[in-house]
């Protein structure tokens, strides 16, 4: 007689009708309900969001009619996602390049990303400045490797050099 499986297979979640949630029907106000609750927590991009919803939810094309809905519906922007992540980013004093590369990554189209830089004025060797001061300090960099430190360091913020470039001079 052959032994018992040590190991079987854990039974399927099953809903209060018996049946495996996997096999049951998708209900399109549930995937709605799940972009929902994450629109609630901060703004997501129409891309941020599809990926989050697809590894939920298995149908492809009942996730897409929800979100095609709530773009409809204005409870999704990728304008509106753009402006708020480009003050979240610049009160944590990130530059320009590095917010439009955040963007981009983020699946934001560049004319969105243009509108929202335009929309928010920004001195954005104001900002280097305070950056820098923040970091280094009201000192002067006292040698060349220590401007160079200084200058990387603004770079990685994404700042370009005309907006720090005085501000290392003697």
């Amino acid at each position: 007689m052959r032994n018992p499986d040590p190991y079987p297979d854990p039974a399927p979640d099953l809903d209060s009708d018996g049946v495996p949630a996997a096999e049951r029907a998708l209900n399109p106000a549930e995937i709605r309900l799940a972009a929902m609750n994450l629109l609630a927590r901060r703004e997501h991009s129409l891309d941020e969001l599809r990926a989050k919803l697809s590894r939920r939810f298995a149908d492809a094309e009942l996730v897409e009619a929800q979100l095609q809905q709530l773009v409809d519906d204005n409870l999704q922007s990728d304008a509106r996602y753009a402006g708020s992540l480009l003050r979240q980013r610049i009160s944590r004093g990130q530059g320009p390049l590095r917010i439009r590369q955040e963007m981009r990554q983020r699946g934001v189209s560049a004319d969105l990303v243009d509108a929202a830089m335009a929309e928010e004025p920004v001195d954005w060797a104001a900002l280097a400045q305070e950056v820098m001061q923040r970091k280094f300090g009201q000192e002067p960099a006292a040698d060349v490797r220590e401007r160079a430190r200084r200058a990387r360091f603004l770079q990685y913020r994404g700042f370009s050099a005309e907006h720090y470039q005085h501000l290392l001079r003697d």
